[in-house]
């Protein structure tokens, strides 16, 4: 876990705003991969995929809270999965035509970081999987 004290549970829909140089001080080498550039970590490899404990699991970035552990399920996928965001408005979605298809990004609202992807393909009312990778969260248990 990395030192968030200064943005904890950012959700008030103020923007944090640091240099590469920042981000680079705060984040570890994964987190700074993924959250500042849109990487990914290997399937199955996430500290979260099969993750029960319940709490709230908050952008390791900056704090804000994202996805609720009653939304997690197992997708089978390698990554942590959500039905659907703990806030609508904590989560940007955004078109990904990188690698030659379509898909929706989903980014943390409050510092820009990548998080993962939503896929059409999820249980539940919304038919919503949101693929997450694990080190972009940060779970606080309850």
């Amino acid at each position: 876990m990395n030192d968030i004290t200064d943005t904890q549970n950012q959700t008030d829909g103020a923007r944090v705003e640091k240099t590469d140089g920042e981000w680079r001080q705060v984040l570890t080498p994964s987190q700074y991969e993924v959250l500042r550039r849109k990487g990914t970590e290997c399937a199955f490899t996430g500290e979260y995929v099969d993750e029960k404990r319940a709490g709230r699991y908050q952008c390791a970035g900056c704090g804000a809270e994202l996805f609720a552990s009653e939304t997690k399920f197992q997708s089978g996928t390698g990554w942590p999965s959500f039905t659907e965001p703990a806030n609508r408005a904590h989560v940007e979605l955004v078109d990904d035509h990188s690698y030659g298809i379509h898909r929706v990004e989903v980014n943390c609202a409050a510092c820009g970081g990548h998080l993962g992807h939503v896929f059409p393909d999820g249980p539940g009312e919304t038919g919503e999987r949101y693929c997450i990778n694990s080190c972009s969260l940060d779970l606080q248990e309850s």
